[in-house]
């Protein structure tokens, strides 16, 4: 199990075995902090982890990284010169663990923790789009035979991922892990500290371009991740036959490729797609020589692609078809996009996660599924750079096709409205308002039974509000 000796062993490369209280976690928020839990003082622009370590200890961390010098009734150990053992046996729980930099110190313990567990096959999940829904899905279907962890919500970042390897333990026989992409060479970081057998890639799309530079800076940093894959037969790559950026991803692995899409010539494809509306989707699922009928209880026709990815892990894992169906059709998967009731029997489609022109278009080919009066409150799309206003134009054009109305929130979401009205959708259908706010209010008086309103935007638009003021209202 992962203790305190652990801790020290990566940090220092001493054996201390007689350091064994456990490690339960890792935490960067001292209020999330857990018994046994692994707190990291992270120094920040708005808060310092320093300051907050007596909260931390206080429900329960048993040790501290830190990065600077702090006074309090703890022990101190100093990792930055080695230990006595002297030292070592004086070290009594709650600790801080003084090293030359947290982060680095807790990624250092997270990658020792899991090069131990020899037993364990990681899948690691990257791409512009889909990639928490995928996570979800094939954990979920993975935990019908193998005890499986997944990285909870978002933390899929330097900080996140090896937080989220600290709750493994030597029963885990599987990891399923999502993996942001922010700027080159942070996939790679990841896979160093998780080391993936399996690598799985969604998409490429102009997610974070402003922050990546170029398209082509983006698929060359989501491929960190194939790169980084043993050589076949331990290493699989699971890449979108549909996705030509993908596709050009599998000169750069060793391991097998494993392809998935629409398209006949994948290894796994699905045919005879069909969306539901809020009944989920039907298709028919191929491998070799196998078809099977498939009904999955998720929301829009873009799921089968999740289907289809939680399907290949699952398959390349060893699971038998019969577990890998039962998994897909019975999950309890609570994805992205959800149906709430509003006000005045209203039904509100919650895609509020987040927002690029992709993920938009799908969930507004779902709402086209739908039987109403279909409302599109969309806000603005960001860190889309050169790509930003074709973006919003390419969503405001399919909107026309689709909704009955229109609102749009924020600045850049009014080149939505602006094409959208190009597009044949009439002036009196289309709202432009600057924030949620604006956009709760007008909605409360304008809908009732017998609506369909999709809310979608960045995170950074606060689109979750206008949910939750809608739910007050019904």
């Amino acid at each position: 199990m992962l203790t305190l000796a652990t801790v020290v062993e990566a940090l220092t490369g001493q054996s201390f075995a007689f350091l064994d209280q456990v490690v339960t976690d890792g935490a960067i928020d001292s209020r999330l902090a857990i018994p046994g839990a692994l707190f990291v003082a992270l120094p920040g622009e708005r808060a310092d982890g320093h300051d907050y370590l007596a909260q931390a200890f206080e429900r329960g961390a048993v040790a501290a990284l830190i990065e600077r010098d702090v006074t309090g009734p703890w022990t101190v150990l100093d990792l930055r010169a080695p230990l006595t053992e002297e030292q070592a046996r004086a070290c009594r729980a709650p600790v801080c663990l003084r090293v030359p930099a947290s982060l680095p110190a807790l990624q250092a313990v997270a990658a020792a923790w899991r090069a131990r567990l020899t037993g364990l096959r990681v899948i690691g999940i990257t791409g512009s789009v889909g990639k928490s829904s995928t996570k979800e899905l094939a954990g979920e279907v993975l935990e019908g035979r193998f005890r499986t962890l997944r990285n909870p919500g978002n933390l899929n970042n330097e900080i996140g991922l090896p937080l989220s390897m600290l709750r493994l333990t030597e029963t885990h026989e599987r990891a399923v892990l999502e993996m942001g992409f922010y700027v080159p060479g942070e996939i790679a970081l990841l896979c160093a500290i998780a080391r993936p057998q399996v690598g799985l890639v969604t998409n490429i799309s102009p997610v974070h371009l402003e922050r990546a530079g170029s398209m082509q800076a983006i698929v060359a940093g989501k491929g960190e991740l194939v790169e980084s894959l043993p050589a076949a037969p331990d290493g699989v790559a699971i890449l979108n036959a549909d996705d030509e950026l993908v596709m050009s991803m599998a000169a750069r692995t060793q391991a097998r490729v494993l392809t998935y899409g629409l398209t006949p010539s994948a290894d796994l494809w699905a045919s005879d797609d069909q969306g539901l509306g809020l009944e989920g989707i039907r298709f028919i699922l191929h491998h070799g020589r196998e078809a099977f009928h498939v009904h999955v209880p998720l929301l829009g026709r873009h799921s089968v692609h999740t289907a289809l990815r939680a399907a290949a892990v699952a398959l390349t894992e060893g699971m038998p078809w019969d577990a890998i169906l039962d998994g897909l059709q019975n999950t309890q998967s609570q994805l992205r996009l959800v149906a709430v009731q509003g006000p005045r029997g209203a039904l509100l489609l919650d895609d509020t996660y987040n927002a690029a022109p992709s993920s938009v278009i799908a969930a507004l080919n779902l709402l086209a599924e739908l039987d109403g009066r279909r409302i599109a409150v969309l806000g603005d799309m960001l860190e889309l750079g050169e790509f930003e206003e074709r973006g919003h134009r390419m969503v405001g054009a399919r909107v026309a096709q689709v909704a009955s109305e229109l609102v749009t929130v924020g600045e850049r979401a009014r080149w939505i409205a602006d094409e959208a009205a190009r597009s044949g959708l009439g002036a009196a259908r289309i709202n432009a308002v600057t924030d949620s706010a604006a956009a709760t209010e007008l909605l409360r008086g304008r809908i009732g039974e017998g609506d369909i309103v999709l809310i979608k935007g960045s995170r950074g638009m606060h689109m979750d509000a206008i949910i939750a003021g809608l739910e007050e209202a019904a």
